[in-house]
């Protein structure tokens, strides 16, 4: 089908389009970009710098995706935002590429969804099926893997971590790595338990939550260093898909601290 673009919007010589495209009332779309197959823009939205979105995205208006990142470092480099098939991107949305002193790309997934005024920041790596909740604040060179769930309002600390099919409280401030299957809360953030919820709305089986409980208070209801009791965990028969991403997780956790329960 042809591209529906209206007489308001400007699109610059060299963005690349492909088919079934509709780019509403007053859009701009950069000379750089990369439009993939059945993508709507409604009105307002500005794509702007080297940004490629897959194909099936919607964007809402007074989104800012692909402007220069907002890192004092930054001085021109041609960086780039790369969002993948199918995501959702609400009203007043900001998505910030890569810089020269990472790895130049900001990655976001398949399926994502992003609520009004959420920020992706520089250098980020979004997994697939994440949720972003209203004004969620995510920092630079943060990673979230697939199928995490960010409450509204909540921040993230640069550099942090969020492993896979964790939750992330309403206005949580998260300032350490979070495992796998956790769910952090509070400001500043602490972990709560497991995302019980989430697991189970993810078809994993009974036996694999009761390892991962029990894995749980190995790491962190114990006397030992966390990765230390990880090493030591005998509490699956080793093939255990979910103890295995939380261990695997511990065990490479890098410069930011791991978000623990509360202590009384």
């Amino acid at each position: 089908m042809p591209n529906n673009i209206h007489s308001s919007a400007v699109v610059e010589d060299g963005a690349i389009l492909g088919a079934n495209i509709e780019i509403g009332p007053f859009c701009h779309v950069g000379s750089k970009v990369k439009l993939a197959d059945n993508i709507k823009l409604h009105s307002h939205a500005v794509i702007a710098g080297s940004t490629q979105i897959g194909k099936g995205s919607v964007i809402f208006p007074f989104a800012s995706i692909g402007h220069e990142p907002q890192d004092l470092k930054y001085k021109g480099e041609d960086t780039q935002l790369v969002i993948g098939d199918n995501c959702i991107i609400r009203e007043g949305v900001t998505m910030n590429p890569g810089t020269a002193g990472d790895s130049g790309i900001t990655k976001i997934g398949n399926n994502c969804v992003f609520l009004a005024n959420a920020h992706v920041a520089h250098d980020c790596m979004i997994g697939d099926n994440v949720i972003f909740s209203n004004a969620v604040m995510i920092a630079g060179h943060c990673v979230v893997e697939d199928n995490v769930i960010i409450g509204g309002g909540a921040g993230v600390h640069q550099f942090c971590k969020l492993g896979r099919n964790s939750f992330i409280g309403g206005m949580a401030g998260v300032e350490s790595d979070v495992i796998p299957y956790g769910i952090a809360l509070g400001n500043r953030a602490y972990l709560g338990g497991l995302n019980l919820v989430g697991m189970k709305r993810a078809g994993i089986d009974r036996q694999s939550i009761h390892n991962a409980r029990a894995l749980f208070k190995q790491l962190f209801l114990g006397d030992k260093p966390v990765k230390e009791a990880a090493l030591e965990f005998d509490g699956s028969d080793g093939n255990d898909e979910i103890c295995s991403a939380i261990i695997k997780f511990v065990s490479e956790s890098g410069d930011r601290a791991l978000c623990t329960p509360k202590r009384d």
